[in-house]
């Protein structure tokens, strides 16, 4: 760690400093043998692969960060993923998963998260086990603990590990940790799941998926911030952060040429704002089934 970042870590608060001293406390625990993190290049992953890799050095153990290259998430982020784990020490793993092989989730049921991070996770836990590594880490901080996350359960049920969220850290103090240790990933907006733009129970297909990252994309060269096209039917809804909503007006016409382009016919501007998981609207009878 250089100078710069432990005056960084210096500042933090006692509580924080507490908690992330148990979490490094822990990744030397895991780090006496061969660790695997499941990286998707976030600024999540990316603190958690930080410390595990520290720990690593003092026990001459590999780090594997796998990263899933999927369809249901952005093209960009596998580069993000590459880049940021050569800058840590990595050994960065790619693994190549079609997610709507499985029938059900192309239904996309409520519980579309549970069977997707299953499907995910009991393939990583192969890759993990052929190397022989007993600590298979994922990067679920405290705040996901608190909305609605149904493949947490299947997190629970395979054994894997979750040391951000067991040490409580929150994503505004993993935001923290990763600009004191200078991670390029410290100020990225997180890039969920593509199908997360889709309400519950509206079927879709890779083709709408590649729309929405398309219409995404162009959306991300006019704003900066939170971003997100949520998509009903033929309406494309826009989810911005408050202070890029009047150059959302200024340039209507060629953001609505441009979704127009994409084969969505009305767009819409949402006045609430960014909301990240707006569409996760799900009954609480529904809920308790989980």
């Amino acid at each position: 760690m250089s100078r710069g970042e432990i005056l960084k870590m210096k500042e933090m608060s006692p509580s924080l400093r507490e908690r992330f001293e148990a979490l490094k406390a822990f990744m030397d625990q895991c780090a006496r043998g061969p660790v695997c993190v499941a990286f998707s290049g976030g600024v999540d992953s990316s603190l958690l692969l930080k410390a595990a890799c520290e720990s690593a050095k003092r026990f001459h153990n590999p780090v594997y960060a796998v990263t899933f290259q999927t369809m249901l998430h952005p093209a960009c982020d596998l580069e993000t993923a590459a880049r940021v784990a050569a800058e840590l020490g990595a050994d960065h793993h790619v693994i190549e998963v079609n997610e709507l092989e499985l029938a059900k989730l192309r239904d996309n049921p409520p519980d579309r998260c549970y069977l997707c991070k299953r499907h995910l996770f009991q393939t990583l836990l192969a890759f993990a086990r052929e190397r022989g590594a007993d600590c298979v880490l994922d990067g679920t901080n405290e705040d996901d603990l608190h909305v609605y996350r149904p493949g947490l359960k299947a997190l629970e049920e395979l054994g894997i590990i979750s040391p951000l969220a067991r040490f409580h850290i929150t994503k505004q103090e993993v935001k923290e940790l990763a600009a004191g240790y200078g991670l390029s990933t410290a100020s990225r907006p997180s890039t969920p799941c593509m199908a997360t733009r889709i309400p519950y129970g509206e079927t879709f297909d890779y083709a709408l998926l590649r729309r929405i990252e398309e219409g995404e994309k162009g959306l991300r060269a006019i704003f900066t911030g939170n971003i997100r096209l949520r998509v009903h039917r033929d309406t494309a809804r826009i989810e911005l952060d408050p202070d890029q909503m009047e150059k959302a007006v200024r340039r209507r016409e060629e953001i609505c040429g441009m979704l127009n382009s994409l084969g969505f016919r009305y767009i819409t501007l949402d006045l609430a704002g960014f909301c990240s998981g707006s569409m996760d609207t799900v009954p609480e009878h529904f809920k308790d089934t989980l």
